[in-house]
């Protein structure tokens, strides 16, 4: 069923092939981070698809990364030079104070456990949060994750291409990204019951 869905996502875009395929990772990860979540480890994954190579691995970690920091900081920027009522700055404040970790390092966490949905926002909104910083960390955790998610696709790919690699690469991915809901649920509970005590 899931037989050629690279090639699928490679012909989709004709003329544009590979290329296409890393404007359209970009653009994944640049609405995710700027409008709403989009699940970009599972496109990722589709992409790695159509040109499982390192070379090409290598492509689509940096146009993701660059689309991640760009919605980021677009989204910083808008809220920047928007009027935020004093009450959303209140309660993103100590919604971040609940948090396991305060400062930016939550970013870095994230990845791992998405508790902070439009990071860019809280970036501007919460007080003790520098933009540097927080870019630093957002960074940090898509190259950690992101070649995670890399090498075991690749491993899916050298040691399952007789058989259906596609599907183990999927649903690998699926279970990471259930994994992730998982733990932020956890870590969100333990911190309101350790904030709660």
């Amino acid at each position: 069923m899931l037989d050629g869905v690279g090639e699928w996502l490679s012909g989709l875009f004709g003329p544009w092939g590979m290329t296409g395929v890393l404007v359209f990772i970009f653009l994944i990860f640049l609405i995710d981070a700027l409008v709403f979540p989009t699940l970009p480890e599972l496109f990722f994954v589709i992409g790695f698809m159509a040109n499982p190579s390192l070379v090409f691995g290598l492509e689509l970690m940096a146009v993701g990364v660059t689309g991640q920091i760009l919605g980021m900081t677009t989204l910083y920027f808008i809220v920047e030079h928007v009027r935020i009522p004093e009450k959303i700055k209140r309660v993103a404040n100590k919604y971040v104070n609940f948090l396991i970790l305060r400062d930016e390092r939550m970013l870095l966490v994230n990845h791992v456990a998405p508790m902070i949905p439009f990071a860019g926002a809280f970036i501007s909104i919460v007080d003790i949060w520098r933009l540097d910083r927080a870019l630093m960390y957002v960074a940090l955790g898509y190259v950690m994750k992101y070649s995670v998610i890399m090498t075991m696709s690749n491993f899916f790919y050298v040691y399952f291409n007789d058989g259906p690699y596609e599907l183990y690469m999927i649903l690998f991915v699926v279970s990471l990204i259930a994994i992730s809901l998982t733990a932020a649920f956890i870590k969100k509970r333990k911190s309101d019951k350790a904030h709660s005590s």
